[in-house]
């Protein structure tokens, strides 16, 4: 925000310089971008009074004038016809500069020598009049620097309002701040004028159709306004702050809105049909071409200022071109208004429409300051444009804007907040500086009860009311300390260990951790080929997603895995190895919110190992994958661990994969993606994954590791070959083997699976090595033959299996 100084000086006195204005506003949170002085293109243009006019003698359309600088008496020659004797008038000395970079001369114009140039406003650049001489005010100074004697010179702040500060973005607002730093009072305007007898009751009327989004409207009457420029003092400050000026009618509500911070609108009432204003919900679809002549499509939730029949105003953000003000205006509605400004920050975000108006709406502006940006924008309407005020205001309220009561303030908790020691009195007095009302509370000597003003919309809490304390008190007041820090033991949560347990596993592994989305397509159930019952399909939907393609919460890792894939191969790089933690979200009940389970997802693809001559090209398999996953659940602890082909997930492989289970309890599975999966993912090499329930193994890892004594005897081995059903899991046989209760069996391996010449259709053999050790003593023939026998007949009794 832009800031002027001149215009700051109006409303409270500050004897500071420009620097140590900016200085202070810093500190106080306002920080100075930048400061910059402004001020006229000309130069050496004084004050003068024509003494005398005379025809010229040579020229029907010149005139030979005699001025004065109060020093001296100078010759003039000028064609201008709307000046007279005793006009006081700008003066272009020889050696002056003025806009276009004209240097002034001496001169002679049919014969007769002119020691300088009279100045229209348009010609000094302050002003658009070009029709005549600008005819100055008779007390100036005789002789004194027009640009000083006008004060057109200034200093303007370039301001960067923090969004929760709306009562900074107008200049009273910012002068309430230099007061509070300097101990000043602020000059509020002085708002009188008479009003004509004609009442507004009888020619207007507001109807708030939406009392949510526009809970308080006001308006006046201006009649008989003389369209026309607005005078230089109102120019030079709205110039100041980067605003256009248009005519004296518009510049005053754009006065009004620098001034007290409350946007405003004209409206000509001629073009209000039925005399009415409607304040409702635009219809979707509806068209509305606003003040800068586009034709704006408006969805149906955006509030509009309408008459009895049309959209006359975007509400909160810009006027309509059907109802602007025009030269010929002679009657103005002036409306002063509260919107809600989430209701105005979604329009104009919708219509792409940064206004003024718009930027001080959204953020919340003054509710109890309508009336009075009302009536002042009146009084200065009237008197600029020679219109007369109607009897009355229209003041539609039907909701009651909240504001806060009341504020406790511990003043010994607001310096233990700051490490300070500013005394009650003191924190009383600053709150009292910036406008807010303070009174002992009962019972407490160092207790208040602060009730903001309602300009503060942004404080609503005790700790609201301490940060103002260390504003106006001054940071740079505040001692600077060390922390306290105490040297505490980090608590890692057992499910945090066993992440980082798992995390490092895997890298050691080789395998990279990615992140994903965890919002993903809804046709990634489809593209999953998930069965129609399974629960994964009932996603959670995202009610404002930031693309079509993440428009759901994930049910699976598998997907963001795929697509990871996706991605790098598309980068050229077909060897992964990836896994990743995350969420996945199950949809609930009705009412209830969404389940979210942690998991572990795993994928492979490409080649096992680096390129190396002597290995050739194996890529990953099946193998590789189930190495992974008992590699990881036996660095975990987890005993009883199993494979089940029987389980299997759509969209794997058949053949290819099984479920995971911790004895009874399932907590994943694993295999290779199906191929039609592949090709709807775009994807042509294999993929191999994995997916844990990290909350199904999470009570299950032990939280120590027990260890016994190594046997200091020899092994002895002995080797069988079962012939067995080729669609027998060779899992059964080694859950077999190791349940039979024999402490002299250590491990059973396979070491040879064949199924061919020899072995009878429909079956296999499968080669399985029995080890045998003691902890006691050397194990003998006998004894080692005589426990092999018996597991080796029980694994036959049950299995049906003939020894090859």
């Amino acid at each position: 925000m832009q800031v002027s100084l001149r215009w700051l000086k109006d409303y409270v006195d500050i004897d500071l310089t420009p620097a140590e204005v900016a200085d202070c506003l810093t500190m106080t949170g306002l920080e100075v971008d930048a400061v910059r002085e402004v001020g006229p293109s000309f130069t050496h243009v004084v004050v003068a009074k024509i003494l005398s006019i005379r025809p010229h003698p040579n020229a029907d359309k010149l005139h030979l004038c005699d001025v004065t600088t109060g020093a001296e008496t100078l010759p003039i020659v000028c064609g201008a016809d709307n000046i007279h004797e005793g006009d006081v008038v700008p003066l272009a000395r020889v050696g002056a500069t003025i806009p276009g970079g004209y240097t002034i001369k001496r001169s002679k114009l049919r014969g007769e020598y002119s020691d300088g140039m009279l100045c229209s406003e348009e010609e000094l650049a302050i002003g658009e009049d070009a029709t005549g001489i600008m005819i100055l005010s008779p007390d100036l100074p005789l002789g004194g620097d027009l640009a000083e004697v006008l004060d057109l010179k200034d200093t303007v702040f370039d301001i960067g309002i923090t969004p929760n500060r709306s009562d900074c973005l107008s200049m009273i607002g910012i002068a309430r701040e230099i007061a509070a730093l300097t101990g000043r009072t602020v000059r509020l305007p002085e708002i009188r004028f008479q009003e004509r007898d004609e009442d507004i009751q009888g020619l207007a009327s507001v109807q708030i159709l939406d009392p949510d989004l526009c809970p308080r409207y006001t308006a006046r009457m201006v009649r008989n306004v003389t369209v026309g420029p607005s005078p230089l003092w109102m120019r030079l400050r709205l110039e100041a702050v980067g605003l256009r000026s248009i005519s004296n009618v518009v510049d005053v509500t754009n006065f009004v809105m620098m001034e007290l911070g409350q946007p405003l609108h004209a409206f000509d009432y001629r073009f209000l049909e039925e005399n009415r204003i409607v304040v409702r919900r635009s219809t979707q679809g509806e068209r509305f071409v606003s003040l800068d002549e586009k034709e704006r499509i408006l969805k149906a939730d955006t509030l509009m200022i309408c008459d009895g029949v049309k959209p006359v105003a975007i509400a909160g953000i810009m006027g309509g071109f059907n109802s602007e003000i025009k030269p010929d205006t002679r009657d103005i509605l002036l409306e002063s208004a509260y919107f809600t400004p989430s209701s105005i920050r979604r329009s104009a975000r919708d219509l792409g429409m940064s206004t003024d108006a718009a930027f001080r709406f959204e953020r919340g502006i003054d509710p109890e300051g309508l009336v009075r940006a009302l009536d002042r924008a009146a009084q200065l309407t009237a008197q600029l444009s020679g219109g007369s005020i109607c009897r009355g205001r229209i003041d539609e309220h039907p909701r009651q804007v909240k504001t806060v009561e009341e504020i406790s303030l511990r003043c010994g908790r607001a310096n233990a907040v700051l490490g300070t020691k500013i005394p009650a009195a003191d924190m009383a007095k600053i709150l009292e500086n910036l406008g807010m009302e303070v009174s002992r509370k009962e019972g407490g000597e160092e207790e208040y009860l602060v009730k903001p003003p309602s300009f503060r919309v942004d404080i609503t809490r005790e700790i609201d009311l301490v940060e103002e304390i260390a504003r106006i008190h001054g940071y740079h007041h505040i001692p600077v300390t060390l922390p306290l820090a105490g040297m505490v033991p980090a608590h890692r949560s057992l499910r945090r260990v066993l992440e980082e347990k798992i995390r490092n596993h895997l890298t050691s592994n080789g395998l990279s951790e990615v992140i994903t989305y965890s919002f993903i397509s809804p046709d990634a159930a489809d593209i999953l080929a998930l069965n129609v019952e399974d629960e994964r399909r009932k996603v959670v939907s995202i009610s404002n997603p930031l693309t079509e393609e993440q428009s759901v919460m994930r049910t699976t890792l598998i997907y963001g895995l795929l697509k990871v894939m996706r991605e790098n191969v598309n980068a050229g790089d077909y060897n992964l190895k990836i896994f990743e933690f995350g969420k996945i979200f199950l949809q609930g009940k009705p009412g209830e919110l969404p389940t979210e389970k942690k998991r572990l997802g795993c994928l492979m693809t490409g080649m096992r190992d680096n390129e190396l001559w002597s290995l050739g090209e194996p890529g990953v398999d099946f193998y590789d994958l189930k190495g992974c996953v008992e590699s990881l659940t036996d660095s975990l602890g987890l005993k009883g661990v199993q494979f089940r082909s029987k389980a299997l997930e759509t969209f794997l492989h058949p053949g290819r994969a099984c479920g995971i289970f911790l004895g009874e309890k399932s907590i994943g599975f694993m295999g290779e993606v199906h191929p039609d999966v592949l090709s709807r993912m775009d994807l042509k090499n294999r993929a191999l994954v994995f997916e844990l329930d990290v909350d199904a193994i999470s009570g299950e890892v032990p939280q120590s590791v027990t260890y016994r004594e190594f046997s200091r005897y020899p092994e002895s081995s002995r080797d069988v070959a079962f012939v067995i059903d080729s669609t027998m899991e060779v899992g059964d046989m080694l859950d077999m083997a190791l349940s039979t209760g024999e402490d002299l069996l250590e491990r059973v391996r396979i070491f040879d699976v064949y199924a061919g010449a020899g072995i009878p259709e429909g079956k296999k053999s499968l080669g399985l090595r029995f080890t045998y050790r003691s902890f006691t003593a050397t194990l003998t023939d006998d004894t080692v033959n005589r426990v092999h026998s018996t597991i080796v007949q029980r694994i036959v009794d049950r299995t049906g299996a003939q020894i090859r």
